[in-house]
């Protein structure tokens, strides 16, 4: 075998290698349920006509931070679990209404004014929505 050929050869093998292992990663974005754009929209909308609202006491309302008390800085990250001591509640209805029903096998959840999707069985964070940036 000339060193040209074997140089092909290698080549060959090695593309295909490359190939094989990239395209499972390529694949992975698209079959894990996200928040759509019009659902970011629909929630920090929602979040801004609350804040304008005056609904927070004066004291939380200028720390635009959702109406956290102090103390409750946010603790979950997407990729993770949500841990145990993150209270969560049932989205608004004006909110839920926006979202639609959430994919098999996840929810939705608020935590502050972020609005999480997480899976039902494990709790895991898949993607969020920051209700006051």
């Amino acid at each position: 075998m000339k060193a040209y050929d074997l140089l092909k050869y290698t080549a060959c093998i090695g593309l295909s290698l490359f190939l094989y292992q990239s395209a499972p990663v390529l694949a992975q974005p698209a079959d894990k349920p996200r928040f759509e754009e019009h659902q970011r929209n629909a929630v920090r909308d929602y979040y801004r006509a609350e804040s304008s609202a005056k609904r927070c006491p004066p004291g939380l309302a200028k720390k635009n931070n959702g109406c956290m008390p102090p103390g409750q800085a946010k603790k979950w990250q997407v990729g993770q679990r949500l841990p145990g001591d993150v209270i969560y509640h049932e989205i608004p209805p004006e909110i839920a209404s926006q979202l639609g029903v959430p994919p098999d096998g996840h929810r939705y959840v608020r935590v502050a004014s972020d609005i999480l999707l997480i899976t039902q069985n494990v709790g895991n964070v898949i993607d969020a929505i920051i209700g006051v940036e």
